[in-house]
């Protein structure tokens, strides 16, 4: 039997829009073993997701073997979810790596990561959730039109990063819809500016600056519609000793970042929501240098 784990990512950290991505310590998991037909079996997050060959993993282990000639052989699957599904931390990214690992595994091949992603991204376009997937720790990347470029950097140990998932799901699809086809010379040089003091705050530990380094004029005041209470989960983040708060991807989850006051900062955004009638939870994570990795497991 196979066991894959993938991590959870967050991106765009406010400024960074599409352009930053983290891989995060908390993981799903997926166990492999060989069988004559396709069966798939999901426990925790998202039970409801398919459990036929529809299901993503599997849509993309399919694709692999087309794409690269290769016979496929079907498999058992047992997910074992934790990333939540549809709340911008990178669930559907996990499932696509998975697939794509598996079908190195299962065939004894070696795919490069150029490989790797001209398949990934018929699934999901966008880097910054994939490449933190793959290859663990923080990505800065840019799309052009010979591939991606993009940077690892190291994140800081001492930073966490506090999680609060609201109980509500919003697709990346409808988060994509609410953005402005154009935007305004002052608004793209107001995300320029931040974005890059981000990195530098990041590499030199500047902490004090993350607070300005995060703000955002290209999608966090359009997706702040499609979730209650944003602005005063916001808020009382900051009061309760955040560093920085932003929106976790496309959202509805905010992430914020703690060296000491997780806790409290976990516990404050938590009761905006409820002031708002919203339940949700908190989880506090870490930077995760590791990515995607597949073994051996004997159950």
């Amino acid at each position: 039997m196979l066991r894959l784990l993938v991590p959870a990512s967050t991106s765009n950290f406010g400024s960074g829009f599409d352009a930053f991505g983290l891989a995060l310590s908390l993981y799903n998991e997926f166990y492999i073993e060989p069988s004559k037909v396709y069966t798939i079996d999901i426990e925790g997050e998202g039970v409801s997701l398919p459990k036929d060959e529809s299901n993503l993993f599997v849509r993309v282990y399919k694709r692999v073997c087309e794409v690269f000639a290769l016979e496929e052989k079907p498999f058992k699957l047992r997910q074992v979810n934790r990333v939540p599904t549809a709340r911008g931390l990178g669930s559907s990214a996990t499932a696509i790596v998975g697939g794509i690992l598996a079908c190195e595994s299962l065939h004894g091949i070696s795919l490069s990561l150029e490989e790797k992603l001209r398949v990934a991204f018929e699934f999901e376009p966008h880097p910054d959730n994939l490449l933190p997937a793959f290859l663990g720790g923080f990505v800065v990347c840019a799309s052009s039109e010979e591939g991606v470029r993009f940077l690892r950097l190291d994140f800081p140990e001492e930073l966490k990063v506090v999680v609060c998932v609201p109980d509500f799901e919003l697709s990346t699809q409808r988060a994509r819809e609410v953005l402005r086809k154009e935007v305004s010379l002052k608004d793209a040089v107001f995300n320029l500016q931040r974005s890059a003091l981000f990195v530098g705050a990041i590499l030199t530990r500047s902490f004090e600056l993350l607070k300005e380094a995060v703000k955002d004029k290209l999608h966090q005041p359009y997706r702040s519609e499609l979730i209650p209470g944003f602005w005063k989960v916001l808020q009382k983040a900051y009061e309760a000793g955040a560093l920085a708060v932003f929106l976790s991807g496309a959202g509805p989850s905010v992430a914020s970042l703690c060296i000491d006051e997780a806790e409290k900062v976990g516990s404050a955004m938590v009761q905006a929501f409820k002031e708002e009638g919203i339940n949700s939870r908190y989880i506090t994570l870490r930077a995760s240098k590791e990515g995607a990795r597949c073994e051996s497991f004997n159950p």
